[in-house]
């Protein structure tokens, strides 16, 4: 006689499965809102330029101080507020690969 589900208590497999699946997307779910509320933060230039960034890379805040600004120098300043940016954004991935459950880091 034929055996249903596989033979080796499949229906529990799948049950298995299911709860898995369901604690992994309660671990997503708390991950997620987590990185909506984490800000991080990136600097250059020794605190000329700061940029404050959300868990989920979106820019909050920009701040330039003054003696960053060379008229005849834009240049610099582009290059400092892409480099604060980038270390922010670094931070945030570092971030969501803690936070997201194994292996899941990055699909978000």
């Amino acid at each position: 006689m034929a055996k249903y589900g596989g033979g080796y208590g499949g229906g529990m497999n799948m049950q298995a499965m299911m709860k898995q699946a369901q604690k992994l997307q309660e671990q997503m779910a708390a991950a997620q809102a987590e990185l909506e509320d984490t800000e991080l933060t990136g600097e250059s230039g020794g605190g000329l330029v700061t940029v404050t960034i959300d868990g989920k890379k979106r820019l909050q805040r920009l701040t330039i101080k003054p003696e960053a600004v060379d008229l005849d120098d834009l240049e610099m300043l582009e290059d400092l507020i892409l480099a604060a940016y980038n270390e922010a954004f670094a931070a945030a991935e570092e971030l969501e690969a803690e936070l997201m459950p194994s292996g899941m880091g990055g699909l978000m």
